[in-house]
């Protein structure tokens, strides 16, 4: 593996292997020629993992007794939710270097939602849209902290955007693990990702320095957990544009004695727009950066916010 990327696990089919159960694949040029420039794949197929082969009949979730199944279209005697849901734990606990999972929509078994239930055979009633692919269901219930995303949602840029930001936050901290963790370490950590959290979730950024108040007396490893957790479940809320435009302004007031009235006038002007929804995110975003590389500042410097991932990857549209 090529350390300077980041490993994320993959659904096998979205790389072009030929897993699919017409014996296909579905290869995605964007994850593999753009994302695969970062990231390390480590792909899986959970229905080849569990003997089905491909070619192989297709499954689908059907609701038998109250209860979620994935049988075989043409044998519905085939049941291999328990098979699919073992391997889910299996892989979870394999593989805990991952930062990211991109999954296959529409699938049974690797879903994130919005899965077809059948209520019955004959499919007499409509199909609920409330599945979840079980392999999936139990990887995320098992390895909640792993930002995990579906290929078709990767093409919306503002989602895409939010999944690379979390994946590169988990590989941050992965790294601030490796070098040795401590409470400085840690309260580094927080305080870098300020600007970030307050963009997403201002109230997890509280919860978190709540729970950091008394590190000099708690259990650093158990507090690094809970810490870790609380972190990602609170990225998963997609920053707005007001609560971005928030923290742009909160940036600006870093550069009011730096700069003169027509620059600060035009600075004021984007955020506005940005916050009416007339602008980009990047917009912004571009200017604030020009002006920090003039006028630099120490904690702005120190802050993920303006560049939490490489720039070819972040469209940063925002909302």
């Amino acid at each position: 593996m090529n350390a300077a990327r980041i490993p994320i696990g993959i659904s096998s089919c979205l790389l072009g292997e030929a897993v699919r159960f017409d014996g296909g694949h579905k290869r995605d040029s964007y994850i593999v020629g753009t994302l695969g420039q970062h990231f390390h794949f480590v792909p899986f197929c959970p229905e080849m993992a569990i003997g089905l082969g491909a070619p192989r009949q297709t499954l689908r979730l059907i609701r038998i007794d109250g209860e979620v199944r994935v049988r075989g279209n043409e044998t519905h005697e085939l049941d291999v939710t328990d098979a699919l849901r073992a391997t889910g734990v299996e892989r979870a606990a394999m593989h805990p270097e991952l930062c990211g999972y991109i999954l296959k929509s529409k699938s049974p078994s690797c879903g994130m939602e919005r899965i077809n239930i059948d209520q019955g055979w004959t499919r007499e009633r409509p199909p609920e849209k409330t599945g979840v692919g079980q392999f999936a269901e139990v990887f995320m219930a098992a390895r909640p902290e792993i930002p995990c995303e579906e290929e078709g949602r990767l093409g919306d840029p503002l989602l895409r955007d939010h999944f690379i930001t979390r994946v590169f936050t988990l590989h941050r901290w992965r790294q601030m693990v490796r070098d040795g963790l401590s409470a400085k370490a840690l309260l580094d950590f927080h305080a870098a990702h300020k600007l970030l959290l307050l963009a997403h979730h201002p109230q997890t950024y509280t919860d978190l320095g709540r729970l950091l108040a008394d590190l000099r007396h708690a259990d650093l490893e158990r507090l690094s957990q809970e810490y870790l957790l609380t972190l990602m479940t609170g990225l998963k809320h997609i920053a707005t544009r007001d609560r971005n435009g928030n923290v742009l302004q909160h940036l600006m007031g870093y550069l009011r004695e730096a700069l003169d009235d027509g620059d600060r006038e035009a600075l004021a002007r984007i955020i506005h727009d940005y916050r009416e929804g007339r602008a980009p995110l990047i917009l912004p975003i571009t200017l604030l950066r020009h002006h920090f590389r003039r006028h630099p500042h120490p904690y702005v410097a120190g802050q993920v916010y303006l560049d939490p991932s490489p720039p070819e990857l972040m469209l940063r549209h925002g909302m």
